[in-house]
């Protein structure tokens, strides 16, 4: 059993490191306002957040420093139902800052958000406005397939607490991915918990079953191997 352990292990560390990309933070679709929005440990650092969204927004929550750099975007998993999926992406900030923002005309924003905005915060939209079906692209460690839709890449000039958020104008629902930060960051222990449970996710997110059917089925083959050694080793006695 030890060997076979050492051998996912060592699979797993044979894997490249942009296979890898984001660190998986568990949610649960409860993240719907700005009390319960999901906490972003360190916005630098690479997370994603595999969500279905349905008729409301889902907020995000985190700190940053000055001269921080904000890397986030959506992407939406290949199936057919989601190709014409654009939901918009929000950044809700200290007024101060959006202001600068908008004063540099950095980007393409409105501020269309009919949610409720904490005091001496702004929001500002970040629509879909490419082509559809966009531009496409394969992560190979999930080994799902996205359709890219809008990001955000600015600079923080203020630090303080920020939040983003997720909503759709047409009122669609759909699955997506929200992705956030740019630094890789994986541990020792991440090669055995993290990603083996993101691997799972991604199966269910992309409703792709059948390698994890193969997967399965390979784990079954193996503890039933073992199961017969130790059966021969006791009739042996």
């Amino acid at each position: 059993m030890k060997k076979i352990v050492v051998i996912v292990i060592f699979c797993l560390l044979m894997l490249p490191a942009s296979a890898f990309g984001h660190k998986l933070i568990p949610t649960d679709g409860t993240n719907i306002d700005y009390e319960s929005a999901l906490n972003i440990p360190d916005p630098v650092i690479s997370w994603a957040m595999y969500e279905e969204l349905e008729d409301n927004a889902l907020f995000y929550k985190f700190d940053a420093k000055k001269d921080d750099r904000l890397f986030s975007s959506i992407v939406i998993p290949k199936l057919d139902n989601l190709e014409n999926f654009t939901p918009s992406l929000v950044l809700i900030g200290p007024s101060t800052f959006l202001d600068l923002v908008d004063e540099l005309k950095v980007m393409d924003v409105d501020k269309n958000f009919d949610y409720p905005i904490p005091d001496g915060y702004d929001a500002y939209v970040f629509d879909y406005n490419g082509p559809i079906p966009s531009k496409e692209f394969y992560e190979p460690f999930g080994q799902v397939t996205y359709w890219e839709r809008q990001e955000i890449d600015l600079e923080i000039e203020a630090p303080g607490t920020y939040y983003m958020a997720v909503f759709d104008k047409n009122g669609s629902t759909g699955k997506l991915a929200v992705a956030i930060g740019y630094v890789e960051d994986f541990s020792g222990n991440d090669f055995v918990t993290v990603l083996p449970n993101a691997w799972l996710e991604s199966r269910y997110f992309s409703e792709d079953y059948s390698q994890l059917f193969i997967m399965v089925g390979i784990l079954l083959g193996i503890f039933g191997l073992i199961g017969f050694g130790i059966y021969r080793k006791i009739k042996r006695k």
